[in-house]
């Protein structure tokens, strides 16, 4: 079993790697660039013209070695929907910027191809102890004759996955930032996914672990500082999906989950609180993300990139020796740090800021 999930990881990595000159070169044929001369964002951080679409070696690293060596079951289908989904809709964005709400819809659609799928949240470990079920009923759609039952445990999934979708891709800013730290974590839940290795569905579950972790692993290197590419709308997405639902199917859920992406969430609940506080809109994009911060600190992007990474590493060690409770309260003590360190910015340290604009965050 190792050697097939340390091949399926392998070939993930080379067809990612690989296709990204492809990739390169078709984004600038079909003008799938983020040229800040001709699309300014308050969020960049680059200069000159780089191309997007990254998402797609990504998506064809990820689900072609599925496709050539796995056997197809639902949950797989739904993920695999999902994720097209997405994919498209950022090759569609990356031509030219969409309204936001228009991707959130397309985010709720795809989350909503996983669910179908049977993909849902019926628990969670209470880290005070016991289990907490979320698998009963809510409410019924009547539709076409046809009745169909909604469960707390569907709507869990929704947010949850529509909301790491989004705040993933947020802490993207930078070259390099977001395909290692996302790699670090598809292999932290590949790991802890090992662990309920007796059931079969599981070996899915490890396999699309280290599919995802090799995929970004293969983009990394063009994306590194100085880039190459970008990942884009879609490689951004496809990033906070695949984590999204890799936590649900290997039981890893809440706490591991609070740990691994511990800085995303805290940069991204701060960034939404501070808007709504100031009277600005949740999607509204600034240059106040953490990223941003340790620019102005005189942070350089790989040093930033590593920042990320070795947070990352040092979350996923702890997920995996840690029982429920103690990783709620490691989550909790990154978090306030972060979050104290994320104040101290704002309030404390005078540093120049970015005036905003019209462009969003979704």
């Amino acid at each position: 079993m190792v050697l097939s999930i340390s091949l399926l990881t392998l070939s993930s990595f080379i067809i990612s790697f690989s296709l990204v000159p492809l990739t390169i070169s078709l984004a600038r044929k079909y003008k799938l660039v983020d040229d800040i001369r001709s699309r300014p964002h308050p969020a960049h951080t680059h200069r000159g013209s780089i191309p997007r679409a990254g998402g797609i070696p990504i998506f064809i690293g990820i689900f072609l070695p599925i496709l050539l060596f796995l056997k197809i079951n639902p949950a797989i289908t739904g993920i695999s929907l999902g994720a097209l989904i997405l994919v498209l809709t950022g090759i569609w964005d990356d031509r030219r910027d969409r309204s936001p709400y228009i991707r959130f819809l397309f985010n709720c659609t795809a989350a909503f191809a996983v669910i179908i799928a049977g993909v849902q949240i019926p628990y969670i470990t209470n880290p005070m102890g016991g289990i907490l079920h979320f698998n009963f009923q809510i409410s019924t759609i009547n539709f076409a004759g046809m009745s169909f039952s909604i469960t707390m445990a569907q709507i869990l999934a929704l947010i949850w996955i529509v909301w790491t979708t989004n705040i993933v891709g947020w802490s993207g800013g930078v070259d390099g930032q977001l395909p290692g730290y996302v790699a670090i974590s598809a292999v932290v839940i590949g790991l802890l996914s090992l662990r309920y290795i007796a059931d079969p569905n599981q070996y899915y579950v490890t396999a699309l672990s280290f599919l995802t972790a090799g995929a970004f692993f293969g983009f990394l290197p063009w994306n590194f500082s100085p880039q190459k590419i970008m990942p884009g709308y879609g490689g951004k997405t496809l990033a906070g999906f695949m984590l999204s639902v890799l936590a649900i199917l290997s039981y890893a859920k809440f706490g591991t989950a609070l740990l691994v992406l511990a800085v995303p969430m805290t940069d991204a609940g701060f960034i939404i609180f501070k808007r709504i506080f100031t009277g600005t809109s949740p999607v509204k994009a600034t240059s106040g993300h953490l990223h941003h911060h340790l620019l102005n600190l005189g942070w350089s992007k790989s040093k930033i990139a590593v920042f990320y990474w070795g947070i990352s590493l040092i979350a996923g060690f702890l997920a995996l020796i840690l029982n429920p409770r103690q990783k709620l309260f490691a989550a909790l003590l990154i978090i306030i740090i972060i979050s104290m360190f994320i104040l101290w910015i704002n309030f404390f340290k005078k540093l120049p800021v970015k005036h905003t604009s019209e462009n969003s965050e979704f």
